[in-house]
């Protein structure tokens, strides 16, 4: 076994940049293999809606950490964390070098930073701070983040509502600032060298690209996905099946939701959630934002970082 830290190749970006085609074009021709840091595609019999590679893609680069539990099984960012730990360590004993891809940031940050002792979270809690802000603003959540942990909320956009709410939610559950918790974790954990590249595009793109690939998850049969992920006992307010597309598909099954509205809130959700992972993903300064298209550009930095261990910056824009 060697002795030095193994590299990791990090792709990441909001859904629909093209994170999979990315990572096969680039991890192929290396002999690399891919590490799905995607919290929905870990979920066996969940296929249409979680965009997994298809059966192609999959024969031409090995995956993992796809298809690994069921819908009512537990998962969670350290699980993540241990099992993609494991398969990253086979790898580089093989000699062969692992690319993380996906966009569930915080599966990501556990992976490179670790985990600092939070409480689990509380979906009573959580869900009276979203309600909140939704009839009075994430600024009077952040108004209060500022009195109770203005340290944190000093790293925080004031529309950064997740974080916001994990923020307080952390601060109810044991009296103590989010920020002080981290400050005692440190997140020193740093067992690997990577390169992390983000995928950007305009804003314009990236919601056509969304709007085409819900067209396209409806006529490849995602509410008949969902009719037989409910026919087989799956509840749909298990957490996998409370998930974009799921929960919409499941809101028009059993609440009667019109299949136009359906289909808007759908887009609109999914829009909402690329901003969110993009939101996220500006937080660390490490990361080499490029374009979808630049696989040129890629290929280079990845050069550079394995013969060399370090990437040049790139002056792409971080996302919008």
């Amino acid at each position: 076994m060697t002795s030095t830290k193994p590299k990791l190749i990090i792709i990441s970006g909001p859904t629909a940049a093209g994170k999979t085609d990315v990572a096969l074009e680039l991890a192929e021709p290396l002999g690399g293999e891919i590490i799905s840091a995607d919290a929905m595609q870990v979920y066996k019999h969940m296929d249409i809606g979680t965009a997994k590679p298809a059966p192609e893609q999959l024969a031409r680069v090995p995956h993992h950490l796809i298809d690994v539990v069921a819908p009512d099984e537990p998962f969670s960012a350290a699980i993540f964390r241990t099992m993609a730990d494991a398969v990253i360590q086979g790898l580089h004993e093989k000699g062969r070098l692992s690319f993380v891809v996906g966009g569930t940031g915080l599966y990501i940050k556990a992976l490179i930073r670790g985990l600092f002792p939070a409480p689990e979270q509380d979906e009573t809690i959580r869900k009276r701070l979203r309600d909140e802000a939704k009839t009075s603003g994430s600024d009077v959540l952040y108004a209060r983040l500022q009195q109770v942990d203005p340290a944190a909320a000093g790293k925080l956009h004031p529309n950064d509502t997740y974080r916001i709410i994990r923020a307080l939610e952390v601060h109810e559950l044991t009296a103590q600032p989010i920020s002080q918790l981290q400050a005692s974790h440190g997140f020193q954990d740093r067992r690997y060298r990577i390169l992390w590249i983000g995928l950007t595009l305009d804003r314009d793109i990236l919601y056509d690209r969304i709007d085409q690939r819900v067209d396209l998850m409806l006529a490849s049969g995602l509410l008949e996905e969902v009719k037989q992920l409910l026919d087989q006992g799956y509840s749909s307010n298990l957490k996998s099946m409370r998930s974009i597309g799921y929960r919409h598909m499941a809101d028009h099954l059993e609440q009667g939701v019109a299949w136009d509205e359906t289909v808007r809130l759908l887009k609109r959700d999914t829009r909402r959630f690329a901003k969110r992972q993009l939101t996220w993903l500006r937080a660390y300064p490490e990361i080499q934002w490029m374009e979808p298209g630049d696989r040129e550009g890629m290929a280079k930095q990845i050069d550079l970082f394995l013969t060399q261990g370090a990437a040049q910056p790139t002056n792409v824009k971080r996302g919008f």
